[in-house]
């Protein structure tokens, strides 16, 4: 999906001066806008790539639960001096411009895009490809590269046998000699019975290794 394409669908909402102003512009927008005027006509949050929520919204019954959500990005348009206790949720400053707007909103699309391709939900565990770790609760473990793509692979498989593991991520033939996999499995089930406690991260099942 290209990111400045009209796939990319924004939610608005705000009082009528403003999603009237919206909807005048949108043909100009790099993204796909919709207006709602009122909060129960949300159906699902991950419908969106994003909202964008006017400072007069802000009183809204419902509001709260919109802005706690980690799952949707979220940009408030004011025009107040002061804006408080929102330092996490990003804004911009009206009056505006087409420009700034297609701007903004991409820019938090990018950002949203790379953080949940960075990142995956494994059982309990949350692995993190750019700081290269594996998270439980309070504690992480330091992974290799090899580590990371290994399970990768195990997470997007039911079950994988050992050549395709050397031919995935060691680019070796199936016919080479297994026996890399399996000290490679040995290590990294070693490193996260250390850390985690945990025996039974991978298993070796007689389909294949599996998560």
């Amino acid at each position: 999906m290209s990111i400045i394409d009209k796939k990319n669908i924004i939610l608005a909402f705000g009082n009528k001066e403003f999603n009237n102003s919206l909807i005048e512009l949108k043909d100009h927008f790099n993204f796909n806008l919709q207006v709602i005027d009122n909060l129960k006509d949300i159906k699902n949050l991950k419908n969106y790539n994003g909202l964008i929520i006017h400072e007069d919204a802000l009183s809204e019954n419902g509001i709260k639960e919109i802005l706690k959500n980690k799952n949707v990005n979220k940009i408030i348009f004011y025009s107040s001096k002061k804006l408080n206790g929102l330092e996490n949720i990003e804004r911009l400053s009206l009056p505006t411009s087409v420009d700034q707007i297609n701007k903004i909103i991409i820019n938090n699309i990018v950002k949203k895009e790379f953080k949940d391709n960075s990142s995956l939900k494994i059982n309990n565990y949350k692995l993190d490809k750019n700081l290269r770790r594996l998270f439980k609760d309070e504690l992480s473990l330091e992974l290799t590269e090899k580590e990371i793509e290994l399970i990768e692979l195990l997470y997007k498989k039911t079950f994988v046998k050992k050549k395709e593991i050397l031919s995935n991520i060691w680019k070796y033939s199936e016919d080479a000699d297994t026996h890399t996999v399996e000290t490679h499995i040995y290590r990294l089930r070693k490193k996260i019975k250390d850390v985690f406690k945990d025996e039974m991260f991978i298993k070796n099942e007689k389909k294949g290794y599996t998560i």
